[in-house]
Parts: C-alpha cells; structure tokens; sequence
C-alpha cells in the first residue's frame, strides 16, 4: 500500500512539473556549458520562463550571465540538458572524448539551425560595447536588418517594410536619425537603434545583453520605460545587468547567477543578504569589502556593485 502511494504522488509530481514546462514559453533544465573541456562556466542551469514574465540576470563579471543568453539565442551549443521553446525541445548530450572530438560535434550539429526549426521568435539585443561602429550603415539599414529575411528575392526593401521600419523608428524616437550613420549616435540612441532590430521582427522573446551598460540615468530610464511598455503589452523579457539599484531591485522577477543559479523570485525575496553574498563570492570575508552582516539590503546591493564595478576595472587593466 505504501508502495502505491508514493508511486502516485511521483506520478502527480512529474505530471505538475510537465504541466509547468507546458506553460512556459521557454524551459531549461540541467544546462551544462563551457569555453574549455571539462571546465564549465554554467552547471545545473534550470529556468522556468512563463510568457509575459520580465526577468532580469543579476551576477558579477564572468558568472555566466550573456553565456546564458548566447545559448538561448543559438550562439551556443550547450554539453548537457535540454532547451524546450514553447513545446519544442532540444535536448544535448556532452560528447565524450578529446577536444577534437567535441569541436567536430559543435561544427557537425550547428545549434543555431535546430533553434531556428525549433523558435524563431527570438529578438536579440547585444551589448553595444561588442559592437563594430566602424562599419558604414544607417539607423535604417540596422532596423531593417531585423527582417532582412522577409525581404525575398530581391536585395531593397519593399514598400510594405519600409513602412514598418518607419513606424518602428518613429514608435522608439528615433525617426530624425534614419539615414544617419549608427556611429554618429549617443550611447543611448544606438542602444534604441539595436531595441528597434530585434523588435521589427514581432518577437515572442526579447533578450537583452546589458541594456543600460554605460548610458546615463535619463537614458537608463527611457529604456526601461520602453521594456515596461512591452512587458505591459505581453512581451516575455530577458535581460542581463550590473545595476542591481537602480534596474535589478525594480524588475518583476530577478534570477541571481554565479555559475549556477543562487536565487530567483521577487527582488524583495531574492535579493537578500545571504544571496548576494553568495552570488558575488564574498560569503567569507566581509571585512575586506567593508560589508556589515546587520546593515540592510540596499547598503549590501551598493557594496556588492561597487565590488563588481571595481572587478571590472582590473579585467580591463590587464
């Protein structure tokens, strides 16, 4: 009899869990990923994304954050775990073996063709900082690179799309800049500019890589009032930031990243004290960072990023 039972309630339990899977729009369960054999940057990444939820990535330099994005978009092709866009799933299997081996698989099963059979309805933001300024193309030319595809057999645009980059452009403020040159913008226009690419195409998801990286406050606040717009509308966000104050505390939903997933829920319950600590490395020593245990989260979160601004700083120093 009480074999039966818990075999019923193992039955009831994976019958929720494959009903939450079914829910989301996007599911990731036991990702395993890494730049080096046998040296992984990500482990054991399970994340539940329901469509409408604004996610933020919190993590300090080197955690795994934009990796993470990368193999959602197709960038990556994971060792382990599977990806299940919607109802479609693509499970991975580290390749055993030499190093050869591994790259032969990486070249022989290109991801980015599995995810576009499998969910094309991704758009992508890149850090603007990884981006080559040098290349000569207009604002236009950028946003409509989003439906370059949609353009078929001949190389311009038809009426019908440049209607629709217009309107893109006029919707974000950026219209007077249409034939400009991308490098003849501020910091924050580009960053608009790279917004209007990835939404031209109607995405389900849009995932952002540091979208408030290296802008101002008024500019900050611009674009995350154009994410809380879309979210309000049902679009499903994913982003990446440093700024854990002024952006991370604000977002509905926070996942804290340091390899491996230390927390996620609310910011008001994920962002604790013992989270952070845990996921910028500082568990054990408080002193060196001048961090007292009973001051308040806000205190700690302001420790925490000039920690990581300061980690920054060395990275680029050397």
């Amino acid at each position: 009899m009480g074999h039966k039972t818990l075999h019923r309630n193992r039955e009831m339990q994976n019958q929720n869990l494959n009903d939450k899977v079914d829910k989301n729009l996007l599911t990731i369960r036991d990702l395993e990923f890494g730049y080096i054999p046998h040296k992984p940057i990500l482990k054991g990444i399970n994340l539940d994304v329901p469509k409408g939820r604004f996610l933020g990535l919190l993590g300090p330099s080197g955690s795994g954050k934009s990796t993470l994005l990368k193999i959602i978009i197709g960038l990556h092709r994971p060792w382990h775990g599977y990806i299940q866009y919607g109802s479609n799933k693509i499970n991975y299997t580290k390749t055993a073996g030499s190093t050869s081996a591994l790259l032969t698989s990486y070249l022989v099963n290109p991801i980015k063709d599995s995810i576009r059979a499998s969910f094309s309805s991704i758009g992508y933001v890149p850090q603007i900082e990884s981006v080559d300024w040098s290349f000569p193309v207009t604002v236009t030319e950028v946003v409509g690179m989003g439906i370059w595809n949609r353009s078929g057999i001949y190389p311009w645009f038809g009426k019908g799309n440049k209607e629709k980059i217009h309107h893109m452009l006029d919707s974000l403020g950026i219209a007077e800049y249409a034939k400009r040159q991308i490098r003849e913008l501020s910091g924050g226009e580009q960053q608009r500019v790279f917004l209007g690419r990835a939404l031209i195409s109607n995405p389900q998801i849009l995932i952002l890589d540091e979208p408030t990286s290296g802008v101002d406050y008024n500019t900050r606040e611009k674009i995350f009032a154009i994410l809380t717009d879309l979210n309000s509308k049902g679009m499903t966000i994913i982003l990446t930031t440093h700024d854990v104050t002024g952006l991370g505390k604000r977002l509905p939903w926070v996942v804290c990243i340091n390899k491996s997933i230390i927390s996620q829920g609310p910011p008001n319950e994920a962002l604790n004290q013992e989270n952070l600590l845990k996921t910028y490395g500082l568990a054990t020593d408080f002193s060196s960072f001048g961090i007292d245990k009973n001051k308040n989260t806000l205190s700690l979160t302001d420790t925490v990023v000039a920690h990581d601004r300061r980690h920054d700083t060395n990275l680029e120093s050397e």
